[in-house]
């Protein structure tokens, strides 16, 4: 067999040193590409904004039409409502009948009557009610000698308007004093058709007249 000349040697050496040498180069250009990734740069250059979890309030718009609302009126464009006073309140003693059999006892109310113009407040409680019962010029009873718990309540009477109190005071047809309270055997008050008169005032303003009741 013919001997390869030395030059043969050498053009395969430097082919199987350039195979080697392009087998490195394109395994290093693999793991760059692997470890640098540069395709995912540019879809994460210019990322699209976020889209908020809410939405802002709507505001008002100037341009829309309608009319604003009315201010609320604030409290010194507010009168207050004062107390009344005694030209502007009528008041009346009521009873449930103008006669009483015997053993029936009266049942006394009040008429309250704002003649004004305004609103106006007074104390209805049980500490300004007084009724008083006579007959003649002698007084009988009156409500407020043996009271219990009396109490106060400041009310608005409207102007122009007529309230009665919805709970009566019984008389029981005795004498009443603050020294026999608590007597069982107090002085009865005589029947027969005797004539008696009722009075009233309530929150310092008293009835103009009497409401006249026979017992028999």
């Amino acid at each position: 067999m013919p001997r390869r000349s030395a030059a043969v040697y050498r053009r395969r050496r430097l082919v199987v040193i350039g195979g080697l040498v392009l087998a490195v180069a394109a395994i290093g250009i693999g793991a760059w590409l692997l470890i640098a990734r540069p395709w995912a740069a540019a879809d994460t250059a210019s990322p699209a904004p976020a889209t908020p979890s809410m939405s802002p309030s709507p505001s008002a718009d100037p341009s829309a039409g309608g009319e604003s609302p009315a201010p609320e009126p604030s409290a010194a464009q507010t009168p207050a409502i004062v107390a009344c006073e005694a030209a502007d309140i009528e008041v009346t003693a009521v009873t449930d009948s103008d006669t009483y059999a015997a053993g029936v006892l009266p049942k006394l109310s009040i008429s309250l009557t704002n003649k004004g113009a305004k609103d106006c407040t007074i104390d209805v409680g049980s500490t300004t009610q007084v009724f008083t019962i006579s007959s003649g010029a002698d007084v009988w009873w009156r409500s407020t000698d043996c009271q219990e718990n009396p109490s106060s309540m400041i009310a608005t009477l409207t102007a122009g308007t007529t309230v009665t109190s919805k709970d009566p005071v019984t008389w029981d047809r005795t004498r009443s004093s603050v020294e026999t309270c608590a007597q069982e055997n107090r002085q009865r008050a005589p029947g027969g058709g005797a004539s008696y008169h009722v009075e009233v005032s309530i929150g310092g303003f008293t009835s103009p007249s009497s409401a006249q009741i026979l017992l028999y």
